[in-house]
This record gives structure tokens, sequence and C-alpha cells, in this order.
């Protein structure tokens, strides 16, 4: 990697005071060096008679120029400019270099490093995953029937990772008969993996290599036909499916399946009764699905059901029947059955009706019991039915603030569902829950090293109330004694977009905040799901600012009620969590002293622009396509880097990785860029770039936390906590 400091970038006499002056702080730097200037180089953007000016677009490189070992002038720059950032960053948090190790050794310390996972039972093998002390990457294994018998090692991650800055192996599958492992890998962090063979019996690789894939795919019964998912070379979306005969050469691979709609992610993936491949063609607003008998891999794939406009669904196969978890003529998803050989939807029988407080989730399938995953007031619910009487009850979990889900359940013929439990103060437990006798066996715990007292700590739920007058959830966690007078600090997370909800599960991580007097806060804001399927259809597209102003109306809530104050109240978010980030700070920006924003998407327009960039296609119907001048309009209100303006800005630390395939590293380097040549405070202002890493930084079991130590003495740093 190239690593030149230029000239230009260096400011070496110029000073300039820190801000928050009213504050002793020996954490913040009396004074700073001078923080890089990126040069100004005007690009005008003209769409719907409308030019855009971005002064920064010449920071965008391509893959191979990153890579290259003879960077042209403009690579040269581009990387120098991050390098410098991360060198100011560096300066900037000089006196929280003691406390980064101490938190980074602190968080650490609380992980058992010779840990291991619960075996699940699955085609007559227990397989789990351990960790050995000192190893950053799991070892996967498994024992022949018994738990008792010798442990047979599938796949040593720290072995194929060496030699890598980053390792990622992803989607092991084996064969129907036991013999041979595949699995993905990516040593880029672009998201771009690498199908590799492992015969189990000798423990030697296969020299079949499959590249530029998406993880995951399918073994048919034969144990030598794989199906696998192809990426096109430029958008990087999953595009094509392919038939692979082991031993033979990948030019002889067939397609079986060609997406030509780049606004659908497919896959391919086989039943859990072992009898079908399927594949799923998934868009925004689409479900599609074309099955195929396991036994008859050379076969041809049929159509689950035709295609049709804004409809929703997935399958589950069920002896001689299919189940369908479907939104047509059902917002928050019904289910239904169809026979398996009449899969059209005009078969379809409703099992459970639409309800209009209840979001069906999804399903587990067993032989004799169906569980059926809910959401109804921000919470998780799993509902036990039986297959044949038809008699149902609920787990009981008996907190007021939890998470609970479905864990691995690949057996089919069991009474035995395994689930996972937490608590925003109970670490998370794994449990076999006997669905005939009602009983539970805890078979983990999650372990915090050094002692973890659920007592000392209190979880609440509260509801904001937003400007519309819609009830927002909040669910909080602090350590008893904490004051409630506005005086303590407070980190507030939100995500609000895709209809991902964040659940309101423990972390030991999060110990290091609520041990040092923090409130932790989770806002379940609209464009997430915790609400059911309306609270995302009212967070996106052109209802995208109550995204947004929950997030605000949120934040002065817990102002108002003596949770925190602006003096002391932090935000935080990643990806499109990122853009609330850049929203919030545009909109509302007294409301915080500081904001952490990750890997943050916050040049919607441009993005959305280009069809070439990775995931632009797919998410018309999430954000809108700004070559319409209604969804172009709409935008351009919130869009971050486009309503940077002349104000006072909070405190912000700002991440983001060379490789992001997700969010490009521009992204985030120009916002900081125009924030910089635009703002009026003195407030600090400071990017850490991984250029290792893309868009889940780094990888390994340890390496990530030291981002997380970075942003906790940010705001450490601001708070004058110094231990």
């Amino acid at each position: 990697m190239i690593n030149l400091f230029p000239l230009w970038l260096l400011g070496i006499l110029i000073l300039s005071a820190c801000s928050n002056p009213t504050k002793t702080n020996p954490l913040l730097p009396s004074h700073l060096p001078e923080a890089p200037v990126a040069p100004r180089e005007d690009t005008l953007i003209t769409i719907h008679g409308h030019t855009r000016t971005d002064p920064y677009f010449w920071m965008r490189l391509s893959d191979a120029q990153k890579n290259s070992a003879a960077p042209d002038v403009q690579t040269r720059k581009t990387l120098d400019y991050l390098h410098a950032e991360n060198a100011y960053t560096d300066s900037v948090m000089q006196n929280t270099q003691d406390l980064q190790q101490k938190l980074f050794d602190e968080i650490v310390g609380r992980i058992k490093k010779d840990d291991e996972s619960v075996p699940y039972f699955s085609n007559g093998y227990w397989y789990y995953s351990r960790y050995e002390e000192g190893m950053e990457y799991p070892v996967v294994c498994r024992k022949k029937e018994s738990l008792e018998s010798a442990e047979e090692i599938l796949l040593n991650i720290n072995e194929v990772a060496k030699g890598h800055a980053y390792y990622s192996a992803t989607a092991l599958s084996v064969s129907p008969n036991n013999k041979i492992l595949a699995f993905a890998e990516d040593t880029l962090s672009r998201r771009i993996y690498t199908v590799r063979f492992k015969n189990l019996e000798t423990g030697e690789f296969y020299k079949d290599e499959i590249p530029n894939v998406s993880p995951g795919g399918a073994w048919a019964n034969d144990n030598r036909t794989y199906f696998y998912t192809s990426k096109n070379k430029v958008s990087l979306l999953s595009e094509k499916i392919w038939r692979h005969k082991l031993g033979t050469s990948t030019k002889a691979d067939v397609m079986v399946y060609h997406e030509k709609d780049p606004s659908y992610y497919i896959g391919a993936y086989k039943s859990k009764s072992d009898k079908y491949i399927i594949i799923y063609a998934q868009s925004t607003l689409n479900s599609a699905y074309h099955i195929l008998n396991a036994n008859e891999p050379s076969g041809t794939f049929k159509p689950f059901t035709p295609r049709s406009a804004a409809h929703e669904y997935s399958i589950n196969h069920f002896e001689d029947k299919f189940y369908i978890v479907t939104n047509h003529k059902a917002q928050n998803f019904r289910l239904m059955e169809t026979p398996e050989n009449a899969t059209a939807m005009e078969n379809w029988k409703e099992v459970i009706p639409h309800r209009e407080d209840v979001l069906l989730e999804g399903i587990d399938v067993f032989k004799n019991y169906l569980v059926v995953s809910e959401r109804k007031n921000a919470l998780n619910h799993l509902r036990i039915i039986h297959q044949k009487t038809k008699d149902e009850h609920y787990i009981d979990f008996g907190e007021e603030v939890y998470v609970a889900g479905s864990s691995a359940n690949p057996e089919f013929d069991t009474e035995l569902l395994r689930y996972t439990y937490s608590s925003l103060t109970t670490p998370y437990s794994t449990i076999d829950y006997n669905m005939t006798t009602k009983t539970k066996d805890i078979k983990k715990v999650q372990e915090v090293v050094g002692g973890h007292k659920p007592e000392e700590y209190h979880a609440e739920r509260q509801w904001a109330i937003a400007r519309d007058g819609t009830k927002i959830p909040i669910s909080l966690v602090y350590k008893k004694g904490t004051p409630l007078d506005g005086s303590a600090p407070l980190l507030l997370y939100a995500y609000g977009s895709y209809g991902n909800t964040i659940n309101p599960g423990f972390s030991s991580t999060r110990l290091s905040l609520l041990n040092r007097g923090f409130v932790f806060a989770i806002a379940h804001i609209r464009g997430g799901q915790a609400m059911g399927r309306q609270w995302y259809d009212d967070g996106k597209m052109m209802k995208k600012m109550n995204t947004f102003t929950d997030y605000i109306d949120c934040s002065q809530f817990l102002i108002d009620e003596k949770y925190t104050s602006p003096q002391h109240l932090y935000a935080m978010g990643g990806s499109a969590g990122g853009l609330l980030m850049g929203a919030i700070v545009n909109m509302e920006p007294q409301l915080y002293n500081g904001v952490i924003a990750q890997v943050p998407f916050v040049d919607v327009i441009s993005t959305m622009l280009d069809e070439t960039i990775p995931l632009t296609t797919n998410e018309f119907d999430e954000w809108g396509n700004p070559k319409n001048k209604a969804a172009y309009d709409y935008m351009l209100k919130y869009s971050p880097y486009d309503n940077v303006k002349a104000q006072e800005y909070p405190h912000l630390l700002i991440t983001t990785g060379l490789f992001d395939s997700q969010v490009q590293y521009w992204e985030p380097a120009k916002w900081l860029a125009r924030l910089r040549a635009t703002k009026t405070d003195d407030n600090l202002l400071i990017m850490r770039t991984n250029m290792e890493a893309g868009h889940g930084g780094a990888s390994g079991r340890f390496e990530p936390y030291k981002a997380v130590a970075l942003e906790y003495s940010f705001m450490f740093m601001l708070e004058g906590i110094a231990e």
C-alpha cells in the first residue's frame, strides 16, 4: 500500500484552540495542529435542470487504482489525503493513547479466550466452533454421533487466514454424505468471495476454486453438484446461478438462472427437508423463487409462482407441502400453505391470518411443531404450534426489554427448539426448549470474564412522542445509581432503514460505558420494523424524513426527561445509520455534544445516480431513484453531503474503510472535507480510514475492538473521563 505524506498537507506551525474552554479536561489537547485541507476541484453535476457542485469528486478511485503498484497522480493524492487525515486523528487523540489501550484490554479482557459454541446436531454429527487462546479466528469442528467421540477439525480458520491482513470464511456447508466441506472466503473485505472445497476424509483442498461469488450455496444430493451465485464484476451485484460438478473445470459450469433485473439480490440454498434446491430473487418490494428436486441436479428449475409486482414472501418445505410467509393482502404478513406439486398462488390456503398489531417475521418447521417468530410492541415473541392438533402457546421470557430468537435448528425430527435470549442487562443464553413438555434447558450463558452482576444495572422502555403524534419506543440501560438529573452522558444509537430492527440485547463491550456513568439508549425509529411493517413503510422513500425527525424527537425526549442534556448527549449510527447521523447534525446540531458516524452513507444523490456502484439499483425502492425528479427533490432535502451549511456542528468522529463495497470510502471523506471547509466552530472533526478493510472493519475476534476503543475514547475525552 502506498503511504506517502505530502508536504501540501502538513500543518506544522498553525495552531488552533480546542473548543469547550469552560471545562478543564486533561484529555483535550490545548492546541491542535492545522487539519489537512483537501484541495477543491469543482465538478458540476446537472440533472432535472438543477446543478450540484461537488468540490471533492476527485477523491473517487477504482479498485484497480487502490491496489496499483504504480499509482497515478490522482491515486497518490487521494491516498495521501486519507493517510494525512489518519495522522491528524492520531494527533488529536494523542492524549487518549493510554486510555485507548486500557479500554481495548478491558473489553477484550471480558471475553473468554478459549470459548466454545454450543454443539448442534445435524445429519449424524455434532457441530461446534471453538477459540484457542491468543487466536483471532475460530476452529470449526464436529464429532460423529456422540459428544464423547473424537474431535474432527473441519476448518482451522487461523491457518487459512495466515498471510492476509483481512480474512473472512463464511457459508460453511457440508455435503450430504458428510465428506466434503464447501466454504466462501474473502481476503480483501470487498465482499467478493471465492468458493473453496475441502476433502474431509484426507484433509486436502480440491483444486476447484470458484472466484467472484456471493457467499452461500447448495449441495445436491449426489454429493458432487454444488450451486453457487456469481457477481457482476462492475456493480458486484449477485447476477447468475451456476451448477458446478466437483472435479471439473469451472469453465464447464452450467448457468441455471440469470437475473437480468439489477434491482434483485439472488442466491441458492437447500430446504431444511433436503428435498429441494431453491433459488431466490429478492428486491425491496418483490420476491421470486424457483425450485428443483435435489435428487435431480441436472433438471430444470421451475417457478414457485409467477413473479408479481409488490409481493414479498418466503417458503419452507414440509412433508408434501410448502409453507409461505406472504404480504399478499397482508401488510404485516400472514402464513399460507400449498401442495408441493401445486405451488402457484391460486392454490395457497391461509393458516395464520394477518394481524394489524403483530408482524409475522418468519417460521421454523419441525416434524411435529411449527415455530412462528412474531414482533409486537417492539419485542420478539416465539409462538409454538403443534402441526397435528393445532394446540399453541408462547414462550415466556419474563423481562420488560429483551431479545429472543430461533437459533441453529437444522434437525427436522426433534421436539427441541434451540433459541437465544438476552436483554440489556442479561448476557446471551443458548436454550433448548422442549416444545412438548414446555421445559427449558439452558445450554450456555455468555461468560463475562471478571464477572457481571445484572442486578447492578437497570433496563427500561420509554416512549417518546414524535412531532406527528406517533409514539416511538426507546430502550435504555444504565448502572443503578447513575444520576438522572441531566448530568449523565448518554449514547443514543439507531439505524432506521431497510426494515432492520435494532434489538435490545446484551453487550459486554457496553459495560465500559455503563460503568463510567453513561446511559445507553436505542431509538427504535421508523424505517425499522419495531412496530410492524407500517413502521418501515413510514420511514423510507418519500417518508424518509420521519427517520431523522424521530431520532431528533427521541433525543429531545431524553433531554426533557433529564436522562441527559445537550452538553452530554452523543449520537452514533453506522452505514444507513451514518446517513441518519449526517442528517441530524445538519438539522439540529445543537442537541448533541458529539457524534460518531460509522461508514456513513452521506452522498445519497450521487451514489443513487451511479448504477455502477454496488447496491444502487437494488435500493431504488428504499431511497428512490433520483432520475425521477420528485425523488431527486425529496432526497436533496436531506442528503447530508448536499446540506452541509455554515453553522456550528458537534464534535465529530467519522470512520470508513478503503475497500468498503457497501458505502464507498469517498462518501465520508468528501463529507469531512466539505464540513471542514464550511462549518463555523472549532469543535473536533476527525476521521479514521482503515486502509486494509471494508464495510465491517477489521477481521478477527479482537482486532475490531481497537475501533471501539477509539470511539469510546473520543466520547470519554469530551467528557473528561481519563480512567
